[in-house]
């Protein structure tokens, strides 16, 4: 008996890069499941905050031996279908608690963690080949090159700075105080864990930077019904 895999499409990209929404709006056309692998990291780092864990800046850097720690205690639950996406650690349903600012603030402290990330990448690997729709776009930092190297296809979804500030500013309209120094900050923490800028080999790029929203999901969506079609050639 044959097992039919899901097509897998992995998507990296730097923060303002439209990762999530694009993924989501690419999913929806193809029929596709949707993975958004930041949420766990979040999720964690909120289940780190409510168990005690002081994540600040200032933390002792032993604290990551005590996020190891809370890994057993980490039951964490996450929707791939695109159009309702809730989150979930233990009984609580933590799908807007993980989009806080004390939780975006303690995300890096979490997610540099080599155990951590070991652990998370198991995770979504199981997510993504236990989904029942005929693929999953998988979207994150290191998905193609880390959690899914092997994926048919790999895409790189990037934008100039200026680019990603001005649609960061534009998504958080009153509360943008601040958001270009907050996506500056965040790209300088999480390139010190993993490169996010440059396509690994094998990897297309997608520069959103001229696009608008509807433009960038065409060619993503252009990139996965190549890959799509290369796979049924290649095994025909």
């Amino acid at each position: 008996m044959t097992i039919e895999l899901p097509f897998i499409v992995a998507v990296d990209g730097p923060a303002g890069s439209g990762k999530s929404s694009v993924s989501k709006a690419a999913a929806r056309r193809l029929g596709f499941a949707y993975l958004d692998t930041g949420a766990a990291y979040r999720a964690l780092a909120w289940h780190a905050l409510a168990s005690g864990l002081d994540l600040s800046a200032d933390a002792p850097e032993d604290v990551s031996a005590s996020i190891v720690e809370l890994l057993p205690s980490f039951a964490y639950e996450i929707g791939t279908d695109p159009d309702e996406v809730r989150v979930r650690v233990g009984d609580e349903e933590v799908t807007d608690a993980i989009r806080e600012p004390v939780v975006s603030a303690a995300v890096s402290r979490v997610a540099r963690v080599p155990e951590v990330r070991a652990r998370l990448t198991e995770l979504f690997r199981s997510i993504m080949l236990a989904t029942e729709r005929p693929g999953i776009i998988v979207e994150g930092r290191d998905i193609t090159t880390v959690v899914a190297p092997d994926a048919p296809v790999r895409i790189l979804l990037t934008a100039s700075e200026e680019a990603r500030i001005a649609r960061r500013t534009a998504e958080l309209g009153d509360a943008a105080a601040g958001a270009g120094a907050s996506l500056k900050r965040r790209d300088r923490a999480d390139g010190k864990v993993v490169d996010f800028m440059n396509a690994a080999a094998g990897v297309t790029t997608v520069d959103s930077t001229e696009l608008d929203f509807g433009e960038t999901v065409d060619a993503v969506v252009g990139v996965i019904d190549d890959g799509r079609a290369q796979t049924t050639r290649s095994t025909s």
